[in-house]
């Protein structure tokens, strides 16, 4: 008998699994994550408002990139995928931690002062994003191995947190205003990712490519297979989204 004949029937003679599936948890991080970037970034860019527009955008940040995000995290744990529940964890615990800020501000619990403001130096404001610029970028490395859609995406948010955090540092507007632009590329990014993946949970096959390393998974109308995964120990039990 074959090995993985072997490892079969040694599963299907002493497995009792209860399944409980859910969607893909990063269509709701990613439409999240894209919603509040895309606000905050076209800000930072001067499209629109003035210093305290955050004052008016924090609640739906507050809910959208905040708590929408951070549940997304906590299900990706379900959907045992490490990368997601990282990307949406840390990124929902900061627009969470960005939108009860502004919220202190608005009910006068916060001196105003101190509130992060384009072309001023705030030095702990800055550590923020230096964090995050980090974490992210171990993400982008991870995400090499699914899809140069969701590395791309991930590339642009440290790399315009890098900047965001530059410019907090020496007080100057240009690199936050460069961030910006890069915070409403990377949110569209994250746009067309989430809706590949929603799309693709609906019909049942490939409708808007990812970059995928399987070329298969990247022709438009390709039906998506999932064999079982014997070697994770749990037949039937796919991992990840």
């Amino acid at each position: 008998m074959e090995p993985e004949q072997r490892e079969f029937s040694f599963w299907q003679d002493r497995s009792r699994i209860f399944l409980q599936p859910i969607a893909a948890p990063s269509i709701l991080g990613l439409f999240g994550l894209a919603t509040a970037t895309m606000m905050v970034g076209a800000w930072m860019a001067r499209w629109y408002g003035g210093a305290f527009s955050p004052v008016i955008l924090f609640p739906f940040i507050l809910t959208a990139g905040g708590l929408a995000q951070l549940l997304a995290g906590m299900w990706s744990y379900r959907a045992r995928d490490g990368l997601a529940t990282a990307v949406h964890g840390i990124w929902g615990a900061f627009w969470l931690a960005f939108g009860l800020m502004f919220l202190m501000v608005a009910a006068g619990a916060f001196p105003v002062v101190l509130a992060p403001r384009i072309g001023v130096a705030n030095p702990p404001f800055a550590f923020w994003f230096i964090a995050l610029c980090v974490i992210t970028a171990l993400c982008a490395l991870a995400a090499t191995a699914q899809s140069m859609g969701l590395t791309l995406m991930l590339i642009l948010l440290s790399v315009a947190s890098g900047l965001t955090a530059a410019g907090f540092f020496a007080g100057a507007s240009w690199p936050i205003i460069v961030a910006g632009w890069l915070f409403v590329a990377a949110a569209a990014t994250a746009l067309y990712v989430a809706a590949a993946m929603m799309m693709e949970g609906s019909f049942g096959r490939t409708i808007l490519p990812l970059g995928k390393y399987s070329a298969a998974a990247n022709i438009p109308g390709r039906r998506i297979t999932r064999p079982l995964e014997y070697k994770q120990g749990q037949p039937g039990v796919k991992i990840g989204q």
